[in-house]
Formats: C-alpha cells, sequence, structure tokens
C-alpha cells in the first residue's frame, strides 16, 4: 500500500521513534521526522527528511509539521540533567503540540507512562500527567498511550540488568523485590501506534504486553536466559542509589535516579489492564540471550553524541 498521507514522528533516529518510523513505511506513508540530531545516521537513508525541533522559532516548527495528518510523539528526557531537565521538556511539548495544531495536524499519538499523576511527588510521573491534559486540552484529537516498560534491541534497563548480571558476582535489589512491571516490546508499542494513528476518537490506552513481573522475578529471568543466575541481595534503596551512583561514574552515566527506584517500589509500572503487546520478554530474551547484555547502554552517550546510531553507543 501506499499512501499520500504525511505522518511525522519525532526522534525516528534514536529508540522508540526509530520502530514507529519503520512500521509507517512498511505500511507505506509518508514519513518525516522532528529531532535534535539532524545529523545522526539515518537508518532510513533518504525515505525519512529530518527538520531540526525549532522550539524557539515557532514558525519554522509550524512549517515543518504543516501537510502533515498525524503527528507520533516521543520526545522526552528520562532524567534531569546539567544539558536537560524534564521542565524544560514539559514547555517544548506544549510548544509542539500548539504548533501541530497551528500547521493543521489532525490527530496527535503521544507516548506516555503508566500512572501519570499530577499529584504525585515523583517529577517524572507528575511532569508526564500534565502534558497529558495539555494535549486533552488543546482539541486536537488524539490517542494517549502509556507504556510501564520497553524492551527490544537498543532499550537501557532490560539490556544492562543483564550487562550487570555477566560481570559482578551478586546483584543487589531494591526492598523485597516484589513491585510490579508489563513491559512491551518495541514492536508491539509501534504497531498499536501506528494502528491509533489511523484513529480519530479520544483514547488513553495502558499500552502493557503479556507478562507481569515482579522486580526479582524479572532479573532471576534475565539471568537465568543468559546463563548469569547470581546470588540476589536485598538493599536498602540509599545503598543501592549510592552503589549505582558509583558504577555511573565509572560509566560516565546515570545508572539509576532515585525517584526510578521509588516508582518501582511503588508499582507506578505496573497496570492490570489487558495486553496490547503479544511478544513475550522471556521469549525474546531467549531469542537473544547471545547478544543480551554484552555492552552496557549509556543515556547520556545517547544524548551527547548526535552523530552515531544507538547500536553503536
Amino acid at each position: 500500500m501506499t499512501s499520500d498521507e504525511i505522518h511525522i514522528v519525532t526522534g525516528a533516529f534514536g529508540y522508540s521513534g526509530k520502530y514507529i518510523a519503520k512500521q509507517l513505511l512498511d505500511e507505506g506513508y509518508r514519513v518525516r521526522t522532528l529531532t535534535d540530531s539532524v545529523n545522526r545516521i539515518n537508518p532510513f537513508g533518504g525515505r525519512i527528511k529530518a527538520y531540526p525541533f525549532n522550539f524557539n522559532n515557532p514558525e519554522r516548527l509550524v512549517e515543518s509539521l504543516k501537510g502533515a495528518s498525524v503527528l507520533y510523539n516521543t520526545y522526552w528526557v528520562r532524567f534531569n540533567y546539567a544539558e536537560f531537565r524534564q521542565s524544560i521538556a514539559v514547555t517544548n511539548t506544549i510548544k509542539l503540540f500548539n504548533a501541530a495544531k497551528r500547521a493543521g495536524v489532525k490527530r496527535i499519538v503521544h507516548i506516555s507512562i503508566t500512572n501519570p499523576s499530577e499529584d504525585s511527588h515523583l517529577e517524572y510521573f507528575k511532569r508526564k500527567a500534565r502534558l497529558e491534559r495539555a494535549l486533552i486540552e488543546s482539541g486536537i484529537s488524539y490517542a494517549i498511550l502509556r507504556p510501564a516498560l520497553l524492551f527490544g534491541r537498543e532499550d537501557i534497563l532490560i539490556n544492562n540488568i543483564a550487562w550487570m548480571l555477566r560481570r559482578f558476582p551478586v546483584f543487589g535489589v531494591f526492598g523485597d523485590g516484589n513491585y510490579k512491571l508489563r513491559p512491551i516490546y518495541i514492536d508491539d508499542l509501534a504497531r498499536l501506534s501506528v494502528k491509533e494513528g489511523k484513529e480519530r476518537e479520544n483514547r488513553i490506552i495502558d499500552a502493557v504486553g503479556p507478562e507481569t513481573f515482579t522486580y526479582l522475578h524479572l532479573v532471576r529471568e534475565i539471568g537465568r536466559v543468559i546463563g548469569k543466575e547470581r546470588h540476589i541481595i536485598f538493599i536498602p534503596d540509599a545503598v543501592g542509589y549510592f552503589f549505582g551512583w558509583i558504577i555511573g561514574k565509572v560509566l560516565g552515566d546515570i545508572v539509576i535516579t532515585r525517584d526510578e527506584i521509588e516508582g518501582l517500589e511503588a508499582n507506578l509500572l505496573y497496570a492490570d489492564s489487558p495486553a496490547v503487546g503479544s511478544t513475550r520478554l522471556t521469549d525474546w530474551a531467549r531469542e537473544n540471550s547471545s547478544v543480551l547484555g554484552l555492552h552496557y547502554a549509556s543515556e547520556l552517550a545517547r544524548r551527547r553524541n548526535r552523530i552515531e546510531s544507538y547500536e553503536k553507543l
């Protein structure tokens, strides 16, 4: 199938945006991307043209969105750092929504998070909820997808758990490890995103996969699959954060944040909703066991190096 419709994906040279863009191209749509990494290796060659975000130039931002019928928004930052902050990401995303409305975009598919709340004291979940409200109030047709945890070849959390299991004789779990997660495969999220891009009814969907894990079960399962079943020790949050901080200093990255630890333990990466993805993490991990965790995946390296593809960072 071919279509004259233009669909725009933020961050198509990154992680989730890349898979959404690939799905759109496979279905015959014309695709553009808005990105902070216009010089990053383009995995799609000339099939996708890249435009800078131009958050500080509203007219140019509007111009880059004109002619598009659907915008898929994956833009966000995982944690606050000297070079980027979640508060700025909120401001920029609201600018993006406003520009999309001015440009005549008919629908926005927005990637959020499970259990957002403007009453939360955790900034990640609070600010994600603020963006959901901004999109709802924009008047543009929307689908808000709330994934808990993504897994795939370029993911960070699952890969880095495997990386640590490969290198350390013990693995520390925060608290009792019995807090829950509902991971979804990146391709399943991409298919859901494109499916929702074809609709016009406003929807909010918990984008969760078919398996529920406790964090303890997840760590043990990854260790079993890669042949590195380590001794599990249960550690206080402060101790776990400290060791994560030390590893991060050695690697030049942020391994874990206090908010991420607290969000995990509060079961905020779990939703008791019907599965919208069909791929099981256990099956995927088994199929990729030979490469899972061989290399550390650095969030900061991805943000600082705007040239190399994620696979090489």
